[in-house]
This record gives structure tokens, C-alpha cells and sequence, in this order.
């Protein structure tokens, strides 16, 4: 899988993908992150790709060039899968969606900053739209990086155990069960027996019943969807 990652501020997005398993997943070839500043693709002087909205307001808007011709000299290379704005009003992430996105091929991330971008490229452009949240930051770029570790992380070969990745909180709308590790007894608290039994059937049951438990007490609206 490649993707590629549009943004005016590149060096926010050099550490989270030069580490721990984003770094491991790149490295065996099975994920390619580029990150593409905007701002080689601006015909305008002193680089610029922002400008005041019309009609007036406070805040700056990314300009349509820049960003337009950064997407078209991409789309020269490689066919895309899609072309996802990162926006506070776009669908909510969820391990779905990131499910539904690692089976993809190419991607394009465009990340907003100030204002946001100009309506036309999301018109023109834009395939999908995801928000990581009810809430704003300062620019695309953090939430480009969350989509792709949890995109990156469900590619085949990338987790060690990839069993793993089924078990992770949200897949099938349940909460992630208690996990444990040694030493059995700390400080007096002890890890529950069945975990100890070697009964795979009985210790499938706990962990599912405590998923349950879990999400009842925790998220109840996920239940809601199963």
C-alpha cells in the first residue's frame, strides 16, 4: 500500500512514521508513506498556498492551485483508491472504516490548515472526507497520521501476530477484555484463574464475556450496532 500525505507543514509527520511498527511495516515493503509538501506545487511567490477567504472573515484559506497540482501530478503516477480531506465535518473514524481502507492499494491524504481548503478542490477532488473527532486541531497533519497507523497496522505481514489486529478493541463493536502478564500475584493482586488453566474454550469465553461486560459499562452505544 502507498500513501500519500499533501501538507503544508511535512516535519510535523517525520516521527510517527519512523517508529515502532509504522517503521516496521515500511521497511518490510508492505507500506509506503510519502509526505508531499504543498508548497512545491505552488506557482506563487514566497511559496504561498494560502489566501483571505472572499466575502471576508477571519482566517486563512489553502488556495486551489497548489494543492490541485500537487493531486494531479500524483494521480500521473499511480491510480488512487481515494483521495480522503481530513476535516473536522467529515464521517467519524472508525476500526470499520480503517478495516474497509487497508484493502485498499493508494491513498491520498490531504491535510487542511487554517481555514481549511478551498470548497473547489473538495468538489472536484476529494472522494471521502473523515473527521478523528468532534473537536478541532490545528491542521490535518496528527489526524493523517492516526489514519495511517491504524490503517497501516491491518496490512498483512505488518503485526508479527496477526491474529492480533482481530482482537483490538471496536472489531465487531466490542471493547478490548482485560489483559494480564507476569508475575501471577503482585502486590497481592492476582490474575484471574481461568487465564491460568490452559482451557483455550473457557479462556475464549472470559475474554468475551468480559468484552461484553466491558463495553455494556463503558460504550453501551456499540452494542447498539451489532
Amino acid at each position: 500500500m502507498q500513501i500519500d500525505i499533501i501538507s503544508v507543514v511535512p516535519d510535523l509527520l517525520h516521527s510517527p512514521f519512523s517508529h515502532s511498527i509504522m517503521k516496521r511495516a515500511q521497511t518490510k515493503g508492505l507500506l509506503q508513506v510519502n509526505v508531499i509538501n504543498v508548497r512545491d506545487y505552488t506557482p506563487f511567490a514566497r511559496a504561498q498556498v494560502d489566501d483571505y477567504p472572499f466575502g471576508g472573515g477571519a482566517g486563512m484559506v489553502m488556495m486551489a492551485e497548489p494543492l490541485v497540482n500537487a493531486i494531479e501530478a500524483l494521480q500521473k503516477e499511480r491510480s488512487y483508491d481515494e483521495v480522503i480531506y481530513l476535516s473536522p465535518d467529515g464521517e467519524t473514524f472508525n476500526q470499520q472504516m480503517a478495516n474497509q481502507l487497508s484493502l485498499k492499494n493508494n491513498l491520498i491524504m490531504i491535510c487542511g490548515h487554517y481555514k481549511g481548503i478551498d470548497q473547489r478542490v473538495r468538489d472536484h477532488f476529494v472522494t471521502r472526507e473523515i473527521s478523528i473527532g468532534d473537536y478541532v486541531i490545528s491542521g490535518g497533519e496528527l489526524a493523517a497520521a492516526v489514519l495511517t497507523d491504524a490503517i497501516g497496522r491491518l496490512i498483512p505481514g505488518v503485526l508479527n501476530d496477526e491474529t492480533s489486529a482481530l482482537s483490538d478493541s471496536f472489531q465487531d463493536n466490542l471493547l478490548a477484555p482485560p489483559v494480564y502478564t507476569r508475575p501471577e500475584n503482585f502486590r497481592g493482586w492476582t490474575v484471574p484463574d481461568v487465564l491460568l488453566s490452559g482451557n483455550h474454550k473457557k479462556i475464549d469465553e472470559w475474554r468475551h464475556e468480559q468484552s461484553l461486560q466491558h463495553t455494556k459499562n463503558r460504550r453501551p452505544d456499540l452494542l447498539e450496532k451489532k
